[in-house]
């Protein structure tokens, strides 16, 4: 039952985030959150095709639909340049569509086809509107780490999303070998975490904990052909990427909060 406690909280995630930009390291924040959303929103889509954790699942779903839509507004207004700006209108337009799919559809395999094509093109965006702040200004070294922690935030998201997509027999083979690849990712980054020097003992507190929640995800992702015969095994990991993903948006928040 430890693996999960923090299905709670996670299933909060953003909701109780500034109201507003409060800086650029936050933009970046808010920014890398936009991408971690676009797969969890799908994430939660597919978990409900098949009756996974359905109650936390629509949570999931409605709480980061309505985060994605006010942090979009965020990012948007705070946007210093044109280019960024014209990154989040692009964004703006692609969201339209992804949450008339979200919102006006009961959900199916094959609108989850569509949906993972545009969170892709979603995904894509809101990383080159994250990029676009972290090189905007600030602190280059403190800004790159919100970024990395940040995309770990996706990553998690992203294996979820593509282990449910899996069981569904998606494109199978693609969605293994995008998940060894971003799991390599994941282990690699978490190593720039750990080794930074900007990493106080409270960042490093929090990453320990993140090492531990990333056994019990791995677990998960490691019973990958069982999935289509089990919703226990489904479900472990629909849970588990939860309680990863709210320790490092903490960790990201952490990074966020440095001072240059």
């Amino acid at each position: 039952m430890k693996r999960r406690i923090f299905i709670a909280s996670a299933a909060l995630l953003g909701m109780t985030a500034h109201s507003q930009v409060a800086d650029m390291n936050d933009a970046i924040n808010k920014a890398g959150r936009q991408r971690m959303l676009s797969q969890r929103m799908s994430k939660a889509y597919l978990a409900l095709i098949q009756k996974v954790e359905t109650s936390s699942a629509q949570q999931v779903l409605d709480r980061s639909m309505s985060t994605f839509d006010r942090q979009l507004v965020e990012l948007k207004a705070y946007a210093p340049h044109a280019e960024i700006r014209d990154t989040y209108a692009k964004l703006e337009n692609l969201w339209s569509e992804f949450k008339s799919v979200l919102v006006g559809t009961v959900p199916d395999k094959e609108h989850a086809l569509k949906l993972m094509q545009l969170d892709a093109k979603i995904l894509s965006l809101a990383n080159q509107g994250t990029r676009q702040y972290e090189q905007t200004g600030g602190s280059a070294v403190v800004g790159k780490l919100v970024n990395i922690a940040g995309r770990q935030r996706m990553l998690s998201q992203r294996m979820a999303k593509l282990y449910l997509a899996n069981s569904l027999q998606m494109d199978a083979h693609g969605s293994i070998a995008e998940i060894a690849k971003s799991r390599g990712e994941f282990i690699a980054a978490l190593a720039v975490l750990r080794k930074a020097p900007e990493a106080t003992p409270r960042i490093k507190e929090e990453l320990a904990l993140a090492d531990s929640q990333w056994v019990f995800f791995d677990l998960g992702l490691s019973r990958l052909e069982g999935a289509r015969s089990s919703p226990k095994l489904m479900s472990d990991v629909f849970v588990s990427s939860e309680n990863l993903l709210s320790v490092m948006d903490r960790i990201t928040g952490l990074y966020s909060n440095l001072k240059a």
